[in-house]
């Protein structure tokens, strides 16, 4: 008992020093913003209601999750880095002339508000890092290769996001109505992309979305609209275009998000500017109408598909042949590789389970373990559901024991998206654990990770909903 007053005791006063130095009180408005946010923990989840003014609903994030967003910008620092022997400012400064000139008013003044509501929580950013910090995906991914040999030749090569989704309709679904399944594939050494985002902004639709601690759009991508619209995305595996010039990807993401009322506005605003930035095959819902449609965003080739009856998957692979052979340096038929392996197995579950998809079929299917490659129900890094940490990748394709995969699973219907509602999982989608000291311990090449890794430990599919109380 009295360890735990002494505890308690010493976070009290740290927290003290912490206010005083900053020497941040707070405004009777700040404080009549922080009442209509709320924050809370479930299963290994944030959740995280703001709504208001881009600055209010900014501030209330920032305040909030100030604690994640440091942590965050300390790890995408270390791994900066780590990877390219640079600072982490090199990057912000570069991002930030890149991008800031280019980012609408309303999202510039909710990143403003993030950093004024973390420096009144006791942590001091600015807004050309939490531009760049946004922008990580398309710099890192996109705009770094193009220059790094000139400057980090031996850098290694941006592991970009992989996810594995799938969006039914009409003759496919058990009721006729839509069902979308997605999982995020990433490294586990990145900040946790375990933030459920309420938004409830004074203008525009209301947003339920994945993200990570600091962030204006979901990255991950996976969000339901109060328009109606479903959606997720999987990254075009091999694109290597990207133009300076053009408008950020996730602030486009954002404002389609907040702003659309149909797929097609929706897919008209993420052309507007595109930069070739974050390129992914995005998979949309609009259950007003039950139509589901396919945007392939490359830089100067789009693929665009839309039915009300059938199906559309995503595993990296570009469908669009303009995409796939001008803008990707991707094989669609070695399938000894993640994407292909697991297009594969998206195609035949689509196939046998014809007329019979629900959400718990969706849930197996962001579960599945099934390498058809190998032919048999191995978790490895040719699933669905993915686990290169457990494979030794004796066929040469990637790096042995690779710490990247599944971290989640989320699925939705019609019917849960029209009270705002998804199921979601923390961890692997199969629920497999993730030790990181045991990992580390079996596999020291990973060393410099250590302090980056966190333990996952096997969480259950949990219910949430906008507008959800602590």
């Amino acid at each position: 008992m009295k360890k735990t007053v002494l505890l308690l005791l010493v976070v009290f006063v740290c927290s003290a020093l912490t206010h005083s130095q900053t020497g941040y009180q707070l405004t009777s408005e700040q404080k009549a913003w922080l009442t209509k946010a709320n924050r809370h923990e479930k299963n290994g989840w944030i959740y995280l209601h703001i709504e208001g003014t881009p600055e209010e609903r900014g501030f209330q994030h920032g305040y909030l999750l100030a604690k994640e967003i440091k942590e965050a910008l300390m790890e995408m620092s270390e791994v900066w880095h780590y990877e390219t022997a640079l600072d982490w400012q090199w990057l912000v400064q570069k991002g930030s002339k890149m991008f800031n000139s280019k980012i609408d008013s309303e999202n510039m003044e909710e990143i403003d508000g993030i950093v004024e509501g973390m420096k009144a929580a006791g942590v001091v950013t600015n807004r050309d890092e939490i531009v760049t910090y946004n922008g990580t995906s398309e710099l890192k991914g996109y705009w770094w290769p193009m220059i790094k040999d000139t400057i980090s030749p031996n850098s290694p090569d941006h592991k970009k996001e992989s996810c594995s989704s799938f969006i039914a309709t009409g003759s496919m679904t058990a009721d006729g109505s839509i069902v979308l399944g997605h999982n995020t594939m990433s490294s586990f050494y990145y900040p946790l992309c375990n933030i459920i985002l309420d938004i409830l902004p004074d203008k525009g639709h209301r947003i339920l979305m994945q993200s990570t601690a600091g962030l204006i759009h979901s990255d991950t991508d996976f969000f339901i609209t109060s328009a109606g619209l479903v959606g997720s995305e999987t990254t075009i595996g091999g694109f290597f275009r990207f133009d300076v010039h053009g408008t950020p990807e996730f602030a486009r993401m954002r404002h389609a998000t907040q702003y659309a009322s149909t797929i097609d506005e929706w897919c008209e605003i993420m052309k507007t500017g595109n930069n070739g930035g974050y390129a992914n095959a995005w998979l949309i819902g609009d259950i007003n109408t039950n139509e589901i449609a396919r945007l392939e965003l490359g830089l100067k080739y789009i693929g665009f598909e839309k039915k009300k009856d059938g199906f559309f998957v995503g595993s990296n692979v570009a469908e669009d042949l303009r995409i796939l052979r001008f803008e990707t340096k991707t094989s669609e038929t070695d399938i000894k590789n993640s994407s292909v392996a697991r297009r594969v197995r998206w195609k035949q579950l689509m196939r046998e389970n014809k007329g019979k998809i629900n959400l718990e079929l969706a849930k197996e299917f962001e579960a599945d373990h099934y390498d058809t490659y190998l032919n048999s129900s191995t978790p490895d890094m040719r699933t669905l559901c993915a686990h290169p940490d457990l494979d030794s990748d004796i066929y040469g394709v990637d790096i042995p024991f690779s710490p990247w995969g599944t971290l989640d699973g989320k699925v939705v219907d019609s019917k849960m998206a029209k009270q705002m509602t998804f199921v979601a999982r923390w961890g692997s989608a199969c629920g497999i654990p993730f030790d990181a000291k045991a990992f580390l311990d079996k596999h020291e090449q990973f060393d410099w990770m250590n302090g980056l890794l966190k333990d996952r430990p096997t969480q259950p599919w949990t219910l949430f909903k906008a507008g959800e109380d602590k």
